[in-house]
């Protein structure tokens, strides 16, 4: 595998893993009864739905086909976030945790891909981007996770 797919695979899983943030986000915006939080669950889905759109044209830009779909360990945190908040009393709670958990892994994969010193500046700037954007997020929701 030349460099130019090997980047253009971790893009796509990537891409992956913000479509499963993206419907993460989304059907924790359905579980979660505060305006307050599901004003901010929708802004997040939202913002992973643009980060698929720009890493779709960075992986084009490699000459590959970006992936269309969610990851099977993202479906089961999903079906995990159905059952947790069936049988826990505070959905606001296990929902923000369970944004905290994602959050986290999201910084931590970027922080991977960026630590590529190869990557191409345009590339490298997105992936910071979207980092710096899901770090702030992760602030956001550990705040309100400790106030909840």
């Amino acid at each position: 595998m030349n460099y130019t797919e090997e980047v253009a695979n971790r893009l796509n899983e990537l891409l992956e893993k913000n479509y499963d943030a993206e419907a993460g986000y989304k059907l924790a915006k359905e579980k979660v009864d505060s305006k307050r939080l599901k004003g901010f669950f929708e802004n997040q889905a939202q913002e992973r739905y643009d980060f698929g759109h720009e890493l779709k044209n960075e992986i084009r830009n490699y000459g590959a086909t970006p992936d269309k779909g969610t990851s099977v360990k993202g479906d089961a945190h999903r079906a995990w976030m159905n059952i947790k908040s069936t049988f826990t009393s505070d959905n606001e709670e296990s929902m923000l945790e369970e944004a905290i958990r994602g959050e986290k892994a999201a910084v931590e994969e970027y922080d991977t891909i960026i630590a590529d010193m190869t990557l191409p500046p345009s590339t490298n700037s997105l992936l910071t981007k979207h980092r710096d954007n899901v770090q702030i997020a992760l602030n956001k929701v550990s705040a309100m996770e400790s106030i909840a």
